[in-house]
């Protein structure tokens, strides 16, 4: 997408190593590669090993003829396509938080399923030439293989209109509805955003309040962690690393890893961690800086992060189908999600690390929130989200307050995504346009392309 998220920014790093790896494997330079590899790769595997692998295993097979990216899961695990004269595999890539190789996999190629043939049901009408429009880009998401359902809003000159294609659940032939429950991921930073908006302007704390000031004295006695502010940890600038690395090595259920991580763990890791940049001069995207975040605020209000939301966000805005946790009553109205392969999976539980993004919504209360970003009024919140809008970083990236901008046919939004093992969400707003769109999915196959295909069909 033309955009200059976190997410194709991670991938072009992938791909720039794959590159340099692809190179070293066609002139035969098993060093050469294994100098790629972080710390942990080369504690599991000594030089000599790596070697022996690669001469006797993986240099047979000769050239590296044709390669090619299948898929970037999670911003993280890239698989790429590789021919050979006699076969064709798969390699499995990750880089650590310093860039270098952390998975090395090579596996037999797998091929894709094929996309859907039989148009997948839908609530749009197509009577319209918006409703066809918007049926060309959907239509590209919806019949992959690995996409079940999708919901989209879209807010055009106040005039509301929302399309559904696909299932709540594989074969149950059930649209997904205005009111069905999705995970919006990483969407949930932009309220943990409100949220420090509101605290500032209440005159609790300041953008520019250093975070050891909120946090135990055995923590804050870090060195490392004296420079990073409050605003660091919002706009992504303040060099902690994307997530602790005691995060999946507690993990008691690696498909739902934010589950078991605890204040305790992550004070345990916030004592001895070691920055990446220096605080305020580099974006780099963290789940472990909002989630911090939203500790510091619970520290400072003295109420969970879910009542925070509730209370100074949902409520206000008439969001009553948006929190952290959803009752036996609500349940129902829960999609099932799926994973990368399209296959059913669990969502995702968070505990320290919610503010990061535990939310869970409705398209009829992100329309609501979509409408409270686009003009905000005078009130107390209206002000917190005005806030949020305001450029605080402009150099590779242009951001606010957990809001990134990005730029579609030369037009600027307003944008967040969100994506967990299971969910893809997207919201994108223009205030003097008066568009916002907003996409939500029960399958991780990302919404990007589908979000931004239709603001181009809107502008």
């Amino acid at each position: 997408m033309a955009s200059a998220s976190a997410q194709s920014r991670q991938q072009q790093k992938v791909d720039s190593v794959f590159l340099q790896v692809k190179n070293y494997f066609n002139q035969k330079n098993a060093d050469a590669i294994y100098n790629m590899a972080g710390s942990d790769f080369q504690k599991e595997l000594g030089i000599d090993a790596f070697a022996n692998v690669a001469n006797k295993q993986l240099f047979p097979l000769g050239e590296i003829k044709e390669s090619s990216l299948i898929s970037f899961v999670n911003n993280s695990v890239a698989t790429y396509k590789l021919k050979f004269d006699s076969m064709t595999l798969q390699l499995l890539m990750s880089l650590d938080k310093r860039d270098k190789l952390e998975l090395f996999l090579f596996q037999s190629y797998i091929e894709p399923l094929s996309d859907k043939t039989a148009l997948v049901i839908t609530s749009n009408p197509l009577r319209s030439v918006m409703d066809k429009k918007i049926d060309t880009v959907a239509r590209v998401y919806i019949q992959k293989s690995n996409t079940v359902g999708v919901i989209i809003g879209i807010i055009n000159n106040n005039r509301v209109t929302a399309y559904s294609y696909g299932e709540t659940i594989k074969h149950n032939d059930k649209l997904p509805k205005a009111d069905n429950f999705f995970e919006i991921g990483s969407i949930t930073k932009t309220f943990t955003a409100t949220l420090l908006a509101w605290y500032v302007n209440e005159g609790v704390v300041k953008l520019t309040d250093p975070i050891t000031k909120f946090l135990p004295d055995s923590v804050a006695a870090n060195p490392e962690l004296k420079s990073i502010t409050l605003l660091n940890l919002s706009n992504h600038t303040s060099g902690l690393a994307r997530i602790p690395d005691n995060l999946v090595s507690n993990a008691t259920d690696a498909l739902n890893p934010y589950k078991d991580y605890t204040k305790e763990l992550l004070y345990a890791y916030l004592k001895t961690c070691k920055l990446n940049s220096k605080p305020g001069e580099k974006y780099a995207y963290s789940n472990l800086a909002v989630g911090l975040l939203g500790n510091i605020l619970e520290n400072i209000s003295g109420e969970p992060y879910s009542q925070m939301v509730r209370e100074i966000i949902s409520k206000p805005l008439g969001m009553f189908s948006t929190d952290q946790y959803l009752n036996p009553l609500l349940a129902p109205r829960f999609v099932q999600v799926y994973n990368a392969g399209g296959q059913p999976t669990e969502p995702w539980d968070f505990d320290v690390l919610a503010a990061c993004g535990a939310l869970r919504s409705t398209l009829n209360d992100m329309l609501l929130y979509a409408k409270a970003n686009l003009h905000p009024g005078t009130d107390a919140l209206s002000k917190a989200i005005g806030l949020t809008h305001k450029v605080t970083f402009n150099k590779d990236v242009k951001i606010g307050l957990a809001w990134h901008i990005i730029t579609v046919n030369g037009v600027e939004y307003y944008y967040h995504n969100g994506i967990t093992n299971g969910s893809n969400c997207f919201l994108a707003f223009n205030t003097e346009k008066n568009i916002a769109v907003v996409v939500l999915s029960n399958a991780v196959e990302s919404t990007d392309a589908l979000g931004t295909g239709i603001l181009r069909k809107l502008q």
